[in-house]
């Protein structure tokens, strides 16, 4: 007769054995960049795409807006204009920032008063922290401008072991609004 111990002792044996090989934590690509703008403005008619070179003078105008360099320069950005109808309802800018080691991609919505919209994280490449992804974390950033300092614990709430993952939302949220207006089409 097997006793409750052998059994639960055994099965602790076997999973030790076969146990699943190491999880690759939460990084992963989850949207195209040329999905983006049909899911950040659902009631989008017309989008148009354009790709922007980083020459070393727009980089310039764009640390002007921001006050700092980005932690990461991209060598060319790509922005959807969205319409209804014949207005300009919102842009999409593609952009990256550094995570903890490696840089995450997000898509980041900005109106033409040149307030975030809405945002989302195309590929994210660390092993943790990935909770930036999560809706209930990125509506927080709806509404705010380039004014905002968008730092956890003052302007966003922040996530317990994902602090440096939130600093990069912030940033790239911040970078979208700056790219815009180096480029004019902001005021």
């Amino acid at each position: 007769m097997i006793t409750r111990r052998r059994l639960l002792g055994g099965a602790a044996g076997a999973w030790l054995v076969v146990r699943p090989g190491p999880v690759r934590g939460q990084e992963g690509v989850f949207l195209r960049a040329e999905e983006a703008p049909r899911q950040l403005f659902p009631d989008a008619q017309d989008v148009s795409e354009r790709t922007i070179a980083a020459t070393a003078a727009l980089q310039g105008r764009i640390r002007d807006f921001l006050g700092r360099p980005p932690t990461l320069w991209e060598s060319s950005y790509r922005i959807f204009t969205v319409k209804q109808g014949e207005a300009v309802v919102g842009f999409v800018v593609v952009v990256e920032e550094i995570g903890k080691h490696r840089p995450i991609t997000y898509a980041v919505a900005v109106t033409p008063d040149a307030r975030v919209h809405d945002l989302s994280v195309l590929a994210y490449r660390e092993a943790y922290g990935g909770e930036v992804r999560e809706r209930r974390f990125l509506k927080q950033y709806r509404g705010k401008g380039l004014p905002d300092s968008l730092l956890p614990y003052q302007d966003i709430r922040n996530i317990s072991g994902a602090t440096l993952s939130v600093q990069a939302t912030g940033r790239a949220a911040r970078k979208a609004i700056a790219v815009l207006k180096a480029l004019g089409d902001l005021s």
